[in-house]
């Protein structure tokens, strides 16, 4: 995530605003003569200096507002009373306050900053870029965090290209803040780890189960879909309780993988139920499949609709897999017509087929190294 500056205009409006200001009362002043009693609105320039500037200017700005109150003061004949003093007291006051001002926003904005930057950390730790490709598949990744200064959140994602085939997984933590990306980083570190273990996808999923069970208290739950890509032009797809994905089809054509029945989120196994049943798709060269979390079919317009993600899949036609999510992004966002009420995480895999092989796996011979997209676009994340 980026944090937007404001135009060049506006800052240099905000820039001159304390100078104006004292410019029109002087004008002023000068113009009606003394009667008015404008002298003590001097004290606007101090006073929108600590707004927009630092300590140091606005101590500059103090200092001529002082003087020009002295000037007027003594060119209308003021301090033979006591509202000449009093005029410069109001100015020496708000100066003082707005250096104050002025010096604890400064504080603020270092610890901002490096609250940022441990964001960043933490988001490159935690939600790592997805290889580019994998084989013939390619991927990207947008995750936009329902908090505005915040790069992670509680939905998940990874690819990884194991000697079983490429795996995958997009997650929803229930819940928001800390407690969440805790969550998530565990469910992250075991699918990891697990991804290269694990010989069956059930088996992977089974130690998920393990992994969120032992940590999750008072009916809290991680929503999960795994999918895995072999050689044999199929996706398996085990889902525990989370949104279907988008299957596009080379011809255009689109629907949404339902499983047989449906499972419980991980971490709900022990109130009984069974695990979700494992189902192929097919899944060719030409196919994209759009992996996502439930901040993206939930997210409403003005009037209250939702995201209609099924009429929506020409905005994935783009060459590029990255423009062509990027533009489904942007329309999600205009959608939406305003902050997001939940985190909004998409994976895109696109099944290229350039070599007609099975995905990239490390065990496989000859096999060219895999390259990592330099960052995540949204986060963190783009979140993003």
């Amino acid at each position: 995530m980026t944090v937007k500056k404001p135009p060049a205009g506006s800052a240099a409006v905000l820039s001159w605003m304390p100078v104006a200001a004292m410019a029109v009362v002087a004008v002023v002043d000068l113009t009606m003569g003394p009667g008015v009693g404008l002298l003590p609105l001097v004290s606007l320039g101090p006073a929108f200096a600590g707004l927009v500037g630092g300590w140091r200017r606005t101590a500059v700005i103090g200092l001529a507002a002082l003087l020009l109150c002295v000037g007027l003061g003594l060119y209308n004949g003021l301090f033979d009373r006591p509202r000449g003093y009093t005029a410069m007291l109001s100015v020496a006051g708000v100066t003082g306050v707005g250096i104050a001002a002025a010096v604890m926003r400064s504080r603020r904005e270092a610890e901002l900053a490096s609250v940022r930057s441990i964001a960043e950390v933490a988001q490159r730790v935690l939600l790592r870029p997805v290889p580019l490709t994998a084989g013939p598949l390619h991927a990207a990744v947008s995750y936009t965090s329902a908090l505005a200064e915040a790069r992670i959140g509680g939905d998940l994602y990874e690819v990884v290209a194991s000697p079983h085939g490429v795996r995958v997984i997009v997650g929803d933590v229930q819940g928001k803040g800390l407690a969440a990306v805790e969550t998530a980083a565990r469910v992250l570190g075991t699918f990891r780890e697990a991804a290269y273990d694990e010989k069956d996808l059930v088996k992977l999923g089974e130690r998920l189960e393990r992994s969120v069970a032992r940590e999750l208290e008072d009916e809290k739950f991680v929503t999960a879909i795994l999918a895995e890509i072999g050689h044999d032009h199929q996706v398996v797809l085990l889902n525990y309780g989370h949104p279907a994905p988008l299957l596009v089809h080379g011809d255009g054509t689109a629907d949404f993988p339902e499983p047989p029945a449906y499972a419980l989120p991980l971490g709900l196994a022990a109130h009984g139920g069974p695990g979700p049943d494992p189902f192929p798709v097919p899944f060719r060269p030409g196919d994209q499949l759009l992996l996502y979390t439930d901040g993206v079919t939930e997210a409403r317009d003005e009037r209250g609709g939702f995201y209609p993600l099924a009429e929506r899949t020409h905005l994935l036609e783009d060459p590029d897999v990255h423009r062509a999510l990027e533009t489904l992004r942007e329309d999600l966002v205009r959608h939406a017509a305003g902050p997001h009420h939940d985190d909004a995480a998409m994976l895109l895999l696109r099944y290229q087929g350039g070599n007609g092989g099975a995905p990239n796996t490390p065990g496989a011979p000859n096999t060219p190294g895999v390259p990592h997209a330099p960052g995540v676009p949204h986060a963190p994340g783009a979140p993003a």
